[in-house]
């Protein structure tokens, strides 16, 4: 057997790789790179890379603090590289509809008790509760991926971002 030596990339240090389609339309399938993609998207721009149904995976650079959001159903962050705290509240009042599919980015800081902060590093997933608040600071360049339901911050740029040949 050949020994495989596995290679975590960084948002300093990643290679884009691809996928060898064979007998096949490259349009028929989708490939992305969390680094490649968050290093060419402004922070806290939350880009699609990859979709099943509703469901969707977003890839953000965080840099310096991110707005407030708020999501009606549980999300999951992911710290691909870098430090990333993440500060949370359960607001007074509910901010988001039980019906609203995806997060909303709030315009102000929400009122309401803390209910403290995570800091994550490389390799740590922190859960963000549906009914709370909650804001993303970096002091470095990092990345996250956050999994979710496709909402009204979710942007979809796959044109740029797969590979077609």
């Amino acid at each position: 057997m050949t020994d495989v030596k596995t290679v975590f990339g960084s948002l300093r240090n990643y290679q884009k790789g691809g996928v060898e389609v064979i007998d096949d339309d490259p349009r028929n399938y989708v490939f992305s790179n969390v680094f490649e993609v968050a290093e060419k998207s402004q922070p806290y721009e939350r880009v699609a890379v990859g979709k099943n149904f509703d469901y969707v995976i977003e890839a953000l650079r965080a840099e310096g603090t991110s707005p407030w959001y708020a999501c009606a159903h549980d999300e999951f962050a992911l710290v691909m590289d870098g430090r990333v705290e993440v500060r949370l509240m359960k607001p007074e009042t509910p901010l988001v509809p039980s019906d609203k599919s995806g997060a909303l980015r709030l315009t102000a800081a929400p009122s309401g008790r803390k209910m403290g902060r995570v800091v994550a590093g490389r390799g740590h997933m922190t859960l963000l509760p549906k009914g709370s608040a909650y804001q993303f600071h970096a002091d470095q360049p990092s990345v996250v991926t956050i999994q979710t339901i496709q909402g009204d911050v979710t942007v979809e740029r796959w044109a740029d971002i797969c590979q077609t040949k």
